[in-house]
């Protein structure tokens, strides 16, 4: 056994090294408070919406913006004129092909034309004239007509055109696009005077291009002795706007 005085020592030894130990060592921290978030309920039915970063927008929709025209072929005229100068006759005149083969859609946004969504469309077959000859040659080799029995207009600008549209009165502009015969395609602008009157438009365009410009060959018949250069297109045309 120990002496009393050893066993006091020794007991106060291991109470200051405990104290010590107890100093040195790191408390230990407290866990952070958990937080519940707050849920606001949706109304019954309410969508969920989702949230939007800054990049986003709201899409528009402007289907309900646009304006659609449809050709209304039994009011609407396609013609040709090309000056020419016949045998037996003093002076030149115009040799004059016509159709009423038409068919058309014009669908603007403002005063903007869709041009994917517009065409225009004549039936080159039934062009006649006064002259059964000259119309079997534009047919058979001017126009090839059984192979590209199509000449098709894609309106990309209406140039001058009132904005807001006009409900009614006389306005001019000219209506820009791609004219394509026998698979050529070139740019032309039709001079237009249009008439509104409530959601009917009368149309007048007219434009001129040569037959070199679309790779066409002049008619060539007994009865004609010489052909200008010059074709003129002309467009008598009713559009129906849709409800």
């Amino acid at each position: 056994m120990f002496p009393a005085h050893r066993l006091w020592k020794r007991f106060l030894l291991l109470w200051i090294v405990g104290g010590m130990a107890a100093c040195a060592a790191p408390a230990s921290p407290e866990p952070p408070p958990t937080v519940t978030p707050t849920v606001v309920p949706a109304e019954a039915g309410a969508p969920a919406t989702p949230a939007m970063t800054p990049t986003q927008a709201p899409s528009t929709d402007t289907q309900g913006d646009r304006l659609t025209y449809i050709v209304v072929p039994e009011e609407s005229e396609a013609r040709y004129r090309v000056r020419e100068q016949l045998v037996g006759v003093d002076l030149p005149s115009d040799a004059v092909g016509t159709t009423r083969t038409i068919t058309g859609v014009l669908v603007l946004e403002g005063d903007r034309i869709v041009p994917e969504a517009s065409r225009f469309q004549v039936d080159l077959r039934t062009l006649t004239s006064d002259q059964a000859r000259r119309d079997n040659f534009i047919r058979r080799n001017t126009l090839q007509a059984d192979r590209y029995p199509y000449a098709v207009f894609i309106p990309r600008e209406a140039r001058g055109l009132p904005s807001p549209l006009p409900t009614s009165g006389e306005h001019a502009f000219q209506l820009i696009g791609d004219l394509t015969i026998r698979e050529v395609t070139r740019p032309v602008t039709w001079e237009v005077t249009a008439r509104v009157e409530g959601d009917r438009v009368a149309i007048q365009a007219r434009t001129q291009f040569t037959f070199a410009d679309f790779n066409l060959e002049p008619p060539r018949v007994p009865v004609v002795l010489s052909v200008d250069e010059t074709i003129r297109l002309e467009v008598d045309a009713v559009l129906q706007r849709q409800p």
